[in-house]
């Protein structure tokens, strides 16, 4: 009887010190502001943006750089996905066509952007530099917004491949006599970004 009592008691205590270490492994997550929350909403559907877009002159042209970057864009939903996972956040793009957009002013900018590229291929490539050009200057709104390591690492990620993007966009542009004049980015800053090398990005997705 005595033993028993005792194998009851170690028991006990082992039970007592898995529930203390799994509380310890849990992850608590600080919640988002407003403005994170809006800053991601916005962000998924901008990615979806640019990757309809390219989607829309691949059919037109069948220029393989349109095929290649609207795959990297669907990466980049993918990441910002995971944010939204993550938090608990309802999904903006969920149901939507190709070309549908809930946010009213991505809804106004894809039918622009689709029409001019839909005048010449020169046209489509400066519509995915610009796109790429606000996208980094928005990225750069999002990344003064936070100080959460995760939201960083992500926006950071896509900042680096729009940044790929421009330089690719660009390099085609020139390959057709064609030029790029940076409407978000400061002239200085476009410089420096299509003067460089492509970077290894390290994307999240």
């Amino acid at each position: 009887m005595k033993k028993l009592m005792i194998l009851v008691a170690i028991l006990t205590a082992m039970a007592s010190c898995q529930n203390s270490n799994d509380g310890a492994d849990e992850v608590i997550v600080a919640p988002l502001t407003e403005q994170e929350t809006a800053d991601i909403l916005f962000l998924r559907e901008e990615e979806k943006l640019a990757r309809d877009v390219y989607l829309f002159s691949y059919d037109l042209y069948g220029h393989i750089i349109f095929n290649n970057i609207s795959n990297s864009e669907q990466t980049h939903m993918n990441s910002v996905y995971t944010l939204i996972l993550k938090y608990n956040l309802y999904d903006p793009t969920e149901g939507k066509q190709r070309g549908e957009f809930e946010n009213e002013v991505l809804q106004n900018l894809y039918n622009s952007l689709s029409s001019q590229s839909s005048l010449s291929l020169m046209e489509a490539l400066k519509v995915g530099a610009g796109i790429e050009d606000l996208d980094i200057n928005d990225l750069d709104g999002n990344i003064s917004h936070t100080t959460k390591a995760d939201l960083l690492q992500v926006y950071s990620s896509l900042q680096c491949g729009s940044r790929n993007h421009l330089r690719n966009f660009v390099q085609q542009l020139e390959g057709i006599n064609g030029t790029y004049e940076p409407q978000f980015l400061s002239q200085d800053d476009y410089n420096t970004i299509v003067a460089s090398q492509n970077e290894r990005c390290g994307l999240p997705f």
